[in-house]
């Protein structure tokens, strides 16, 4: 199965080698048809410390690196 690939904008890098990345999706409403915006925030492994707080990355799913990152930046 091919691994899924987001793009988002990079909301915290604090912590080492970790960086938090908040990824906006739109969609019509079924009922209403308004476009909504929702975002949902993901937590990336970052090795070198390249990206820094409102850059856009590309993320790709992984192998669980810690507790709450399964997904690596790829890609600014």
């Amino acid at each position: 199965m091919p691994k899924r690939i987001l793009q988002g904008t990079v909301t915290s890098d604090q912590n080492d080698q970790s960086v938090t990345v908040s990824v906006e999706r739109r969609f019509t409403h079924p009922i209403l048809k308004k476009t909504i915006r929702k975002s949902k925030k993901y937590r990336a492994h970052d090795p070198k410390n390249d990206f820094k707080v409102g850059d856009v990355v590309r993320i790709q799913e992984c192998a669980p690196v810690s507790k709450t990152k399964r997904w690596e930046v790829v890609a600014s």
